[in-house]
């Protein structure tokens, strides 16, 4: 792929060059250079634990705006589950599904509605093809893109089955189009989404060549004016019931959720990048090769820790779980307990070999190997962040492909300094914690 869509960007004016955004970059996507920030876009996976931890708020998600849907004849929300939990002593979603329409949109489709036909779809996928294990869920698009970016050999895991948000998305627009009589481009299909992954999976999708939903609003840019929406709705006497999905589709929201839906023993779940990454690196042992189905989300906890919410994500699942306790467990079901092809995505995941590549041929890569080598003999190792990289990895690799020099390292900066001079006053240049201890 030679051209990339981030929704995570960069807002320069903002930046201070902290460093707090390079150590937690699950892809090692972030540099510091000329005290700013740089995102390297083949790397970024838009998780969003960028924007989670700078304390500048320079870090931002790119996504679309309310009026937005005036560009259309005919409205369609999908709210994701995860919406569901963001709101206070809310004892019935219908509440929430009956004032989206005073937002501007004409029609409400719950993307928890999708996801119990995503769930049974999954369950025959599973029963049909036993040759790959564990199958790793195609639902977050973080997890899809860091398995393409750091686990490329693991490609072949994902399972080929689209998201509910598409899903969600093909099949609201066909209900419009029987509706209303319009044209399927006349018709805007909006997402309200809790994390900026998924923003990205709308505007570049993967598996699949073009998306089924037209735009993504994030669910704390809508919060504030769904909640005076919802003050008026739930004080109506014509409360429509347009909630129609059960435990399984809200369960998505949360994490294990998907995982529960296959209703399968022999399934696990996990959940924020770290924990996602050390499951993936378990399955390249391949020491889970006894696992049947691996559900991962990038964010903690969940959809509903998404960067893109208002409530705490803690918060946010106890209200779901309330709200699932009297609930029906699925009621959406796929016909004859055949899948669909229209579930199946229609192209692979390619993975990202050449994100790593040290260079285009191999003798030049082995060279670049070995110095990096030679670097890292001479690097403190201490993964320190001062020179701007995540670690001493991290900036001999940008060293040998030309980006940057040894003289980064304030360590190797000073040694040269004392071959210069050797007077040893330089010693205070260096962090307390880093100065080597004299003997008395």
């Amino acid at each position: 792929m030679d051209t990339y869509f981030h929704s995570v960007r960069l807002d320069k004016d903002k930046c201070r060059g902290c460093t707090n955004c390079i150590k937690r970059c699950p892809t090692q996507a972030i540099r510091v250079r000329n005290g700013k920030a740089v995102i390297l876009k083949e790397r970024c996976i838009d998780c969003g634990e960028c924007i989670r931890v700078c304390p500048h708020h320079a870090k931002y998600a790119s996504r679309d705006v309310l009026s937005q849907i005036e560009d259309y004849k005919y409205k369609v929300a999908l709210p994701a589950p995860a919406l569901y939990g963001q709101f206070n002593n809310l004892d019935d979603v219908n509440i929430i599904l009956n004032a989206l329409p005073a937002l501007g949109f004409d029609s409400v489709f719950e993307v928890s509605k999708a996801a119990e036909l995503i769930s049974e779809a999954t369950r025959i996928y599973m029963q049909e093809n036993t040759h790959i294990r564990p199958l790793i869920s195609s639902a977050c698009p973080a997890v899809v893109r860091l398995i393409r970016v750091c686990f490329p050999e693991l490609v072949d895991n994902i399972m080929p089955i689209t998201a509910p948000v598409d899903e969600a998305g093909r099949l609201a627009r066909i209900k419009a189009v029987q509706k209303t009589g319009l044209k399927p481009e006349e018709i805007g299909v909006f997402f309200i989404t809790p994390c900026p992954a998924k923003v990205t999976a709308i505007k570049q999708p993967i598996g699949i060549e073009k998306s089924h939903v037209d735009g993504a609003i994030a669910i704390n840019d809508i919060y504030p004016l769904l909640l005076k929406a919802m003050e008026k709705t739930e004080n109506s006497d014509e409360l429509k019931a347009l909630h129609e999905s059960g435990v399984i589709g809200i369960g998505w929201a949360t994490s294990g959720g998907e995982a529960s839906g296959t209703l399968h023993d022999n399934a696990l779940a996990a959940d924020g990048i770290e924990n996602c990454m050390k499951i993936l690196e378990e399955v390249e042992r391949g020491t889970l090769d006894s696992v049947d189905f691996i559900e991962l989300n990038a964010c903690q906890g969940g959809c509903v820790g998404g960067s893109l919410t208002s409530e705490n994500p803690f918060i946010a699942k106890s209200r779901l779980m309330k709200l699932r306790k009297y609930s029906p467990i699925s009621c959406n079901h796929l016909g004859n307990r055949v899948l669909p092809q229209e579930l199946l995505c229609t192209s692979p995941v390619e993975p990202c070999d050449d994100v790593m590549k040290l260079a285009d041929n191999v003798t030049e890569a082995m060279a670049r190997m070995n110095r990096m080598k030679e670097l890292l003999k001479v690097f403190p190792g201490l993964d320190c962040g001062t020179c701007g990289a995540p670690s001493c990895r991290a900036l001999a690799e940008d060293i040998v492909k030309g980006y940057t020099t040894e003289h980064d390292c304030v360590f190797r900066a000073r040694e040269e300094l004392q071959e210069i001079d050797s007077d040893e006053s330089l010693d205070r240049f260096i962090p307390a914690p880093f100065r080597e201890k004299k003997d008395d």
